[in-house]
């Protein structure tokens, strides 16, 4: 998949185009109707598919008070978007005077002169232009000024046996609570943090579970407090090294028991692991099992009792 920065580095001979645009922010189930929409159009007509994204978030730039935290980031989101099968992925920077723009113009300069696009596809909630005005209404009007087709991809999903939308908003519910397991149903696949590993009190060594503590401002939306079950990724490392991809119990929190209650951090124990020297290295933090929620204890040795279930529950879960 191609990488554009900006819509003046799409080549010329790109050609005509079937193309959409969004945030995408998690590329989540929602986001794959509408973009597999589009592969199949651009198959089907022998045309290229092109997604338009935006970096930072629009909400970041015009409401940074209320801008919530990235489910993904700008990377991880571009490797999502390639493994669906586009050709290219246009990342527009995204600032104040470029809010300004008018819907008409905005579909002029990005579909109409910057990719040729004979068809658009959109989210039948789908807003663009100046303060979002522009809407799937919008979009048809201008498809037929300018020659190109609209189409609207429909809501889709099913939660929790209640019809919702595969949406970022209900994602971040789930993770805002720590509902990871539901958050796998919206995403297809687990959610990550992705951090540098780095030193933290060596508590966890000291009580016989090793833990990689991550970075902050780690990549990614972090779950609720609590404990869970899931997965240490070390993308460094080649898909067959058996170290790769390794089981785990992760922490998310501050610690109570020992009082240290500024600072809430991500860590994660690789099961039955106390070899590993994983610091100074990037890896994944993936959430698949939440198995309790974070709490004090009196005393050191009834952490250490519970730690023990912990892991061993992780261990059943993930490894059986």
């Amino acid at each position: 998949m191609h990488r554009w920065s900006s819509l003046d580095d799409v080549p010329a001979d790109l050609g005509a185009t079937v193309a959409t645009l969004g945030n995408f922010d998690g590329v989540h189930r929602g986001h794959r109707a509408v973009l597999d929409t589009v592969t199949s159009l651009a198959r089907e007509r022998g045309l290229a598919s092109v997604a338009v994204t935006f970096d930072p978030h629009p909400v970041a730039v015009l409401h940074p008070e209320r801008a919530p935290k990235e489910i993904a980031g700008l990377a991880h989101r571009l490797d999502l978007l390639e493994e669906i099968g586009l050709d290219g992925t246009v990342v527009i920077e995204f600032t104040r005077e470029y809010a300004l723009l008018t819907p008409e113009d905005f579909v002029r300069q990005t579909f109409v002169e910057g990719l040729r696009a004979q068809v658009v596809v959109i989210g039948h909630d789908s807003r663009f232009g100046l303060d979002n005005s522009g809407d799937e209404r919008t979009m048809r009007e201008l498809g037929e000024r300018h020659g190109f087709e609209v189409v609207v991809q429909g809501t889709v999903g099913e939660v929790d046996h209640g019809l919702r939308t595969w949406s970022s908003t209900a994602l971040r519910e789930a993770l805002g609570t720590g509902d990871v397991e539901t958050a796998t149903q919206i995403l297809d696949r687990h959610h990550r943090v992705t951090g540098e590993v780095v030193h933290g009190h060596h508590r966890g060594r000291e009580l016989g579970y090793p833990t990689a503590n991550l970075e902050d401002g780690s990549e990614g939306l972090v779950p609720a407090d609590g404990v869970y079950a899931g997965w240490l990724e070390r993308p460094a490392l080649p898909p067959e090294h058996p170290d790769r991809r390794l089981p785990a119990a992760i922490s998310v929190g501050t610690n109570p028991t020992f009082d240290d209650v500024a600072r809430r951090t991500v860590e994660a124990y690789v099961l039955d692991r106390t070899d590993l020297d994983l610091y100074g290295e990037t890896v994944w933090v993936e959430f698949v099992h939440r198995l309790r929620a974070n709490e004090r204890f009196d005393t050191v040795e009834a952490l250490m009792v519970q730690m023990g279930a912990d892991v061993d529950r992780a261990r059943t879960l993930l490894v059986g």
